[in-house]
């Protein structure tokens, strides 16, 4: 995990935190602050999982990317190869 996504984690909690706490103190009836709680909640959770979902696509198309380069790399060295058996 990259330091973007570590800050990214922080401030989501944070910010979740925050909005608990001031859920909690807010001059409501229990049930109204419960349910915006529970939506906070879920904003949260459903946040957290698009962020999961865009660090599983970078992390894709950089394993896509090695994986090409290695693949090409062990082409070259292939190709290399057969050539120094054929003029040996």
């Amino acid at each position: 995990m990259n330091d973007n996504s570590k800050v990214l984690i922080g401030l989501l909690t944070g910010l979740a935190a925050g909005a608990a706490l001031g859920l909690l103190f807010a001059p409501e009836k229990g049930s109204e602050t419960r349910d915006r709680l529970s939506q906070s909640l879920k904003d949260l959770g459903d946040s957290i999982k698009d962020r999961a979902a865009e660090e599983i696509e970078n992390l894709t198309a950089m394993k896509d990317k090695v994986v090409g380069s290695v693949k090409s790399k062990l082409h070259e060295t292939e190709d290399e190869f057969a050539d120094d058996v054929e003029h040996a």
